[in-house]
């Protein structure tokens, strides 16, 4: 009896987190996203790194990320981004990893989709 409860326990556990991924936002190529004017991206010196400023606080940005948030302009979709980033590194195929980062940075309210 104690290993059913186990296994029902498991199982829920993984539809939960089947669910979770389910209803991740994945932001769509013509999507234009943009920095809420409650953020901003600069560099911080102290940090040696970019950083994303927040009201209720800072990110300190990889090169990566802060390279995407950079392009991150209003205008540009989601694809110019992808391909403005492909022609700055030549030979990678970043769309998915771009993808991925916009869609959490926006799950996380660092970019908005207006509209969206």
């Amino acid at each position: 009896m104690h290993h059913v409860l186990w296994a029902i326990t498991e199982a829920v556990q993984l539809e939960q987190q089947i669910l979770i991924v389910a209803e991740r936002i994945n932001l769509a190529p013509e999507d234009v996203p943009v920095i809420p004017s409650r953020c901003r991206v600069q560099w911080e010196a102290a940090q040696n790194a970019h950083v994303l400023l927040y009201p209720e606080g800072m990110v300190k940005l990889s090169e990566s990320a802060a390279e995407i948030l950079k392009r991150v302009d209003g205008v540009a979709s989601v694809s110019a981004i992808v391909q403005g980033l492909e022609q700055t590194f030549p030979g990678a195929d970043l769309r998915s990893d771009v993808v991925e980062f916009l869609s959490t940075a926006y799950e996380r309210g660092w970019i908005i989709v207006p509209g969206r």
